[in-house]
């Protein structure tokens, strides 16, 4: 009977850690900013993106972000201060988590 009981609890406790999880996921909002990187730190996993209109916006990749360089996929150790990128983020309260790192070719001077 014990066992039984903290086995019902212990599903309960999962159910409501992943219910919880799940709405914190969904409060959150899709955004984009596309911009210049001015600051990159890849063994934190942050960067900073300065965008015409939302001004500085510091994010965090995780293993799920994904990084191209036109087709090519890249790590965020590729990515450099002074690059063009465009981003894909999901925006929940002061956390901005990249989802798509688009580094933009260097225009032609």
């Amino acid at each position: 009977m014990k066992k039984v009981l903290a086995l019902i609890i212990a599903l309960m406790l999962s159910f409501t850690v992943t219910a919880a999880f799940a709405a914190e996921k969904k409060n959150a909002k899709k955004a984009t900013v596309t911009g210049e990187v001015i600051a990159i730190d890849a063994k934190a996993n942050t960067l900073t993106v300065k965008g015409p209109k939302k001004g500085e916006i510091a994010l965090t990749a995780n293993d799920k972000t994904k990084i191209m360089d036109g087709k090519d996929k890249k790590t965020l150790s590729d990515v450099k201060a002074g690059d063009k990128v465009a981003v894909e983020y999901d925006e929940a309260g002061d956390n901005n988590t990249a989802n798509k790192i688009i580094i933009k070719a260097a225009s032609a001077k």
